[in-house]
């Protein structure tokens, strides 16, 4: 499976294990090192908004809900210059107060 894409991994993990979401997924894979992927929690989605990127917190319900919001979190990632996992650390740990990697 190493040669498969993250997202690809992630749609498989989310279409074929029962009670695996893209979130779960997306957690999962970036866990075991895989990039690029969107953990979209309510930290995450928060951020969004606080950084004018929604003018409020989006729905993930829907798998199309979840891939469009991150496109719109990888693209503002990507024109700030910061990886996605790194700017997901960011904003975890600014509500947080902790920095778990």
């Amino acid at each position: 499976m190493s040669n498969i894409e993250a997202r690809e991994k992630r749609d498989w993990l989310a279409s074929n294990i029962n009670g695996i979401g893209m979130k779960e997924a997306s957690h999962f894979l970036r866990n075991i090192g895989e990039r690029n992927l969107a953990i979209l929690d309510r930290h995450i989605l928060k951020h969004l908004v606080l950084c004018n990127i929604y003018d409020k917190i989006p729905k993930v319900s829907t798998k199309k809900d979840y891939l469009q919001v991150e496109k719109a979190f990888l693209e503002f990632a990507e024109n700030i210059k910061i990886p996605i996992d790194e700017l997901d650390l960011l904003f975890w740990s600014y509500e947080t107060g902790n920095i778990l990697k």
